[in-house]
């Protein structure tokens, strides 16, 4: 009965004081506690407080023993990270952690230093275990080896592996800073050739910099391994002398034991601080030397030095010839005969594949076909640019300026006519004359033009033949004629008047006029999807409203490219939206309706585009009699009808409106064709066959606050 309220009042004590536990609230101290772990800030700025704190503080032997038992494992830890990098660049803290690492041990070598000459006349654990076991044991119990160990190991670390890990991070932080120019035109150019997009080209501009930036500091920081190794041969100096005089003139000891005691703690200090000073050192000269090899250094190693069977075989047949010569042991080179013969018929047998980042398994010892896949020849460019042989230096090189412009291009394109030009596909065509180009959308060719790369295209503003020594030729954009000239020429062309451009400026130029004139073509279905998910937030309740709803997203796309067909800037899309729900609120269903109906919403835009340089619109309008003409000549449904006239009257018109636009051209003026609202688009359809630039407007088109003024009519 004692034993059960005994049992009864422990269980009710810990109930209470579990539930006083629980009324605590401990998430600040959990807070708190976190920011003091390792890894964080504050953990961080206080262990290199403590580090720095060695230096002036003395540490008793238990404290040292962890601490350089901390160094060992950190640097064994640092080396095993090391050999299984994939990249160099995946270890960018590296030149910190040797900063701190040597500064680890050069603290415990000072605190090691301090104990060795205060209590070295104690006996061998005067400086802790750790520098105990390596004086004794790994010394063997003589000072002379262990003096010999510490010189051979100092010797390698030194003169072996940090001066070559130093010139290896000297010379690739040099040729990384001399590479980045071309290696950051490398990633413009396929920005602007639509390879890459510009999240890819953001990340590898900022590898580019964190490669460089940490070539730079490997390059520094192998110096700390450098001057660590020094400062442990002038410590170990100190302690051996100051041991000495220390045993010897204060403490009364015998030249013989002084120079035992001092000596192997001192010897066996530098063991210690040397054995991990050779593992960061060997980590550094991995790191350095690993440079552009990708993947870890063990299968970088067998991929290479065991990937072909014929070296192997050949390492088996010299192993297996040493082991007959007399004099030389059998067994061992036997044996590494047989394994390097097993693994060259192992390799022979099973080829290693390798497998690259797209998942493709490639076998190295066996030729890949480079025919390209099945996929690849389906694949539709929206906008290429090829070019002849001699034209590939205008593409590539420092000198070129083509992918420059080309997205200069772009933004222009985009800020004027409201959407963005897919990128441009450049490439060589070995089908082309060496000095042709050729512009294609969706595969067909849409222009040509030859160019001289190493001459300069100059051209009379007046239209005629420039007087210059040259090659005569045709501008490929506008037609004009021109001629190619020597360089040397430029200042006496400038001189009489006559515009020069370089070749690359010909090729935009003859691009841009080219993709203005067939704009609405490149305008996809998914383009235009991506006008609508990148309108700002606010108009997203519009296109809810009538995408799907009321008109599908092809219907709207067939609208737009409409709009650009005639060089009607879209870049207002939420006011062609708005109109266009008015359209169909109106019931209008048709796309030439909604179209004309779009046109007249955006009058106010369009009156601002054809009003020339005085303030007005020059407009050419038809006469009564070529009105009725047109109206009484239409065929089709209403709201596609088309112009049926007779041949003879067709001719005569065209005849009649290419005198009234050159006459108008002639004057100074961009002409504009004004015409009732029923025959706007059928009398488009005859003048975009002739001079697709000028435009057609109807009455309603033009805004009631823009002023008009006719430089022509057509009789």
């Amino acid at each position: 009965m004692n034993e059960l309220q005994t049992k009864l009042s422990t269980f009710q004590g810990g109930a209470a004081v579990s539930g006083v536990l629980q009324k605590i609230n401990l998430s600040p101290w959990v807070t708190t506690g976190r920011k003091w772990m390792p890894g964080s800030d504050v953990g961080l700025a206080l262990a290199v407080a403590a580090l720095l704190s060695v230096l002036v503080l003395p540490l008793p032997t238990f404290i040292l023993d962890v601490g350089l038992s901390l160094s060992i494992t950190a640097s064994v830890l640092v080396l095993m990270v090391a050999l299984f990098l994939k990249r160099p660049l995946d270890f960018t803290s590296f030149p910190t952690l040797l900063l701190l690492t040597t500064l680890l041990r050069l603290s415990l070598e000072v605190a090691t230093t301090r104990l060795i000459l205060s209590h070295g006349y104690e006996g061998i654990y005067a400086a802790g275990h750790v520098v105990a076991a390596f004086g004794g044991f790994l010394m063997g119990g003589d000072v002379v080896i262990g003096a010999i160990l510490f010189a051979i190991l100092l010797v390698v670390n030194f003169m072996v592996i940090t001066k070559g890990s130093g010139r290896i991070a000297e010379v690739a932080a040099r040729f990384s800073l001399d590479a980045m120019p071309g290696k950051q035109m490398a990633i413009d150019a396929e920005l602007s050739s639509g390879a890459i997009n510009d999240k890819v080209a953001r990340i590898r501009r900022k590898e580019l910099e964190e490669e460089s930036g940490f070539y730079g500091a490997m390059d520094g920081a192998a110096k700390f391994v450098r001057g660590d190794a020094i400062a442990s041969l002038i410590i170990t100096a100190i302690n051996i002398v100051g041991g000495l005089a220390i045993g010897v003139g204060r403490h009364g000891m015998s030249v013989s034991d002084a120079a035992a005691a001092f000596t192997t703690l001192t010897i066996g200090d530098g063991l210690v601080s040397q054995i991990p000073a050779l593992l960061v050192s060997t980590a550094s000269g991995i790191v350095v030397t690993k440079g552009g090899t990708e993947g870890a250094a063990d299968v970088t190693l067998v991929r290479q030095l065991g990937g072909n069977p014929k070296p192997l075989a050949l390492a088996a047949g010299s192993a297996f010839v040493l082991a007959l010569m007399p004099g030389l042991p059998l067994l061992p080179f036997l044996a590494l005969s047989l394994l390097a013969g097993a693994g060259a018929w192992v390799r022979h047998k099973s080829p290693i594949v390798n497998v690259d980042d797209e998942g493709d398994a490639v076998a190295l010892p066996v030729q890949t076909s480079s025919e390209t896949p099945i996929s690849e020849s389906l694949r539709v460019d929206l906008l290429k640019l090829e070019l002849g042989f001699n034209l590939l230096t205008i593409a590539s090189g420092e000198e070129s300026r083509l992918t420059e412009q080309i997205k200069i291009l772009r933004r222009t394109i985009a800020s004027e006519m409201g959407f963005i030009l897919p990128p441009v596909r450049i490439q060589d065509n070995l089908q082309l004359a060496p000095d042709r180009y050729s512009v294609r959308i969706r595969e067909i060719e849409v222009g040509q033009g030859d160019i001289q790369v190493n001459k300069l295209l100059a051209m009379d503003p007046r239209g005629g033949e420039p007087d210059l020594v040259g090659q005569s030729t045709q501008e490929p954009a506008f037609g004009l004629p021109a001629r190619w000239i020597d360089q040397g020429l430029r200042e006496s062309a400038l001189v009489k008047g006559y515009t020069v451009v370089d070749p690359t400026s010909v090729v935009v130029t003859h691009l841009t006029e080219l993709v203005r004139e067939n704009m609405s073509e490149l305008l996809s279905y998914t383009e235009t999807q991506k006008l609508l998910d990148e309108m700002p937030r606010e108009q997203q309740k519009l296109v809810l409203d009538l995408v799907p709803s009321q008109i599908s997203v092809s219907s709207l796309q067939r609208v737009l490219q409409a709009l650009l067909s005639e060089r009607i800037s879209i870049r207002d899309i939420s006011s062609i939206l708005e109109a266009l729900q008015e359209a169909c609120g109106q019931g209008i269903k048709s796309i030439p309706s909604l179209y004309s109906h779009v046109r007249v919403r955006l009058c106010r835009q369009i009156s601002a585009s054809v009003s020339g340089p005085n303030g007005y619109i020059p407009i050419i309008t038809l006469s009564p009699e070529w009105e009725v003409l047109f109206s009484e000549n239409m065929t089709g449904p209403a709201d596609d009808r088309q112009p049926a006239l007779p041949p003879s009257k067709l001719t005569e018109f065209v005849s009649k409106l290419k005198q009234a636009i050159d006459s108008a051209i002639s004057q100074g003026e961009t002409p504009v064709l004004l015409v009732a609202g029923g025959l706007r688009r059928p009398v488009r359809v005859i003048v975009e066959r002739i001079r697709a630039s000028t435009m057609v407007l109807a009455q309603a088109e033009i805004s009631t606050k823009s002023k008009v003024r006719t430089i022509g009519i057509i009789q």
